[in-house]
């Protein structure tokens, strides 16, 4: 079964961490990205740009309504995703936890709706 894993952090942590760690976790997470590619789990991942970025889209009595940024004020944005295969939602978290920023931001994890074959 797939899941998304869904990134969320503090935008702000990034900016004031200092390079060399900021350094450090680039590395964990190329190291992490690396080991599920190896053992079969990785399908797809990005990581995003900040929400000042971002553009919202709403239809509302038919029209389409464009602003910019996120539709909600949070204390933690999405910063990026990681598509997995695991056998089930006990190896989905498991892989989750590895994820470097899960030590000061959280990591959503979510199934991906299969559809029936045609």
């Amino acid at each position: 079964m797939q899941y998304l894993l869904l990134i969320y952090g503090a935008e702000g942590a990034w900016d004031g961490m200092p390079v060399s760690e900021a350094s450090k976790m680039t590395q964990e997470f190329g190291a992490f990205t690396q080991s599920i590619m190896d053992n079969g789990n990785y399908k797809g991942g990005n990581r995003l740009h900040p929400t000042s970025k971002a553009t919202t889209v709403r239809v509302r009595d038919g029209k389409r309504v464009v602003t910019d940024g996120p539709f909600a004020e949070t204390k933690e944005q999405l910063g990026g995703y990681y598509l997995i295969e695991a056998a089930d939602l006990d190896e989905a978290t498991a892989i989750a936890a590895r994820i470097p920023s899960a030590r000061f931001g959280s990591i959503e994890v979510r199934p991906i709706f299969e559809r029936p074959p045609a």
